[in-house]
Order: C-alpha cells, then sequence, then structure tokens
C-alpha cells in the first residue's frame, strides 16, 4: 500500500500506513486468533452502516463528519465545515474533493486501508499479515499488514465486546505520523442510495477553476 501525498484531512483515508522496518511477526495465541477470526466475521457480516466519524490528524487537530459505508467497495465521507473534505469511494477509486484547496484526486481502492474494511469477502489470514493482538478496558485491537510488502504499512482495527463493532482505525504514514478515525454512532442501517457513493466530477467541485487543458 503506498503512501500517497494528500492534505492532512484526507490522509487519513488514503495515505496506507508505513513503518520505518517491518519486523517478523510474533505467533499469536489460540485466544488471540480467536479474536481474529471474530473481528475478520463482524466485518464480513455487515452491509451498509451509516454514523459519524472523529479523526485527529498527525497535527492533533480534530475534524468530525458523517460515514455511510455499504459493502463491497462503497463508501462516503462528509466532513464537517470549514473542511467540506468528500471522500467517496465508488467500488473502484477513492476520490477525494477538498473545496479549501480546490484540488480532486482519485485513488485506487485497494491502495487504501479502506479496501481492508470494504472487500467483498474480509480475510484476515490470507494477504494480510496480523501482527499483534491487543486487549483493554473497552475491547481489543488488532494490527495488520500487507502480507506480500511488509515494509508498506500497518493498520490498527480497534473493536468493543459487548457489542462487537468497529470503533476505530488509526494509521501510522511513512514519516511516523499518526492518523486516527473514532467511529461514533455507528449503526446498521439499509436502502442506502447509489447517489451517494457518485463522487464530484472536476466540473462540479471547481466551479470557479477553469477546467484542464485537453
Amino acid at each position: 500500500m503506498p503512501s500517497l501525498r494528500l492534505a492532512a484531512i484526507a490522509a487519513a483515508l488514503v495515505a496506507a500506513a508505513a513503518t520505518a522496518g517491518a519486523r517478523a511477526a510474533p505467533a499469536l495465541s489460540s485466544d488471540d486468533r480467536a479474536l481474529v477470526s471474530q473481528a475478520a466475521s463482524y466485518l464480513d457480516g455487515f452491509g451498509e452502516l451509516k454514523g459519524r466519524f472523529l479523526q485527529t490528524d498527525p497535527r492533533g487537530q480534530t475534524t468530525g463528519g458523517v460515514l455511510y459505508l455499504k459493502r463491497p467497495g462503497y463508501a462516503r465521507f462528509v466532513y464537517d465545515p470549514p473542511s467540506n473534505v468528500l471522500v467517496v469511494a465508488d467500488g473502484h477509486t477513492v476520490s477525494i474533493t477538498d473545496p479549501r484547496l480546490r484540488t480532486f484526486d482519485r485513488y485506487p481502492l485497494g491502495a487504501t486501508p479502506l479496501a481492508l474494511i470494504l472487500a467483498k469477502h474480509v480475510r484476515l489470514d490470507r494477504g494480510v499479515e496480523v501482527i499483534s493482538v491487543s486487549h483493554d478496558a473497552e475491547g481489543f485491537t488488532l494490527t495488520a499488514r500487507d502480507a506480500a510488502h511488509p515494509h508498506a504499512g500497518q493498520v490498527t482495527l480497534a473493536f468493543t465486546d459487548h457489542p462487537l463493532r468497529l470503533a476505530a482505525w488509526t494509521m501510522v504514514d511513512a514519516q511516523g505520523r499518526t492518523t486516527r478515525i473514532r467511529l461514533t454512532a455507528l449503526e446498521a442501517t439499509s436502502g442506502l442510495p447509489a447517489s451517494l457513493f457518485v463522487a464530484p466530477t472536476y466540473y462540479d467541485t471547481r466551479p470557479n477553476v477553469p477546467p484542464p487543458p485537453q
């Protein structure tokens, strides 16, 4: 998962986590493997979700917003003003619109951490290497990386126990900068319209900027 140059706010959703070096993963205990299995089953089991998120970027600045997830492959993150960043996964690509910077970028969905959550079949034992599992008062966390590219990064997913649900994810970029997304008021839903997952076009997102030369 390559690192991507993005605005700090949008980086949490498309910058692949990277570490300075990749160490051999320690063997997981049977209890840890059971938790990994539970997490995979949970992620593989949801269809549509909606809720709010709170993001803390590498500078310590916090931004909230609304999110919609629809498996496989679809997501929409709408950041609160004054940010107004919009991130849309349409099943193939992730589009990031930043009105303040007047930028519009697209990246393959598979090159982003969203691919793990939005996969048609979530597998944490194939292509993904779980390198650690930890426990806390609220639940557990697991840290995973691309098995084929262990130096390319890692993502930590946090789950609550009762009920089992995804509560947050944390990424560290190649420069050691940490970005965290905490999910709040997350609930199952149905019937999310397809229009939610259609990214704006260049012309929609930059009405005051002339189109690029052909």
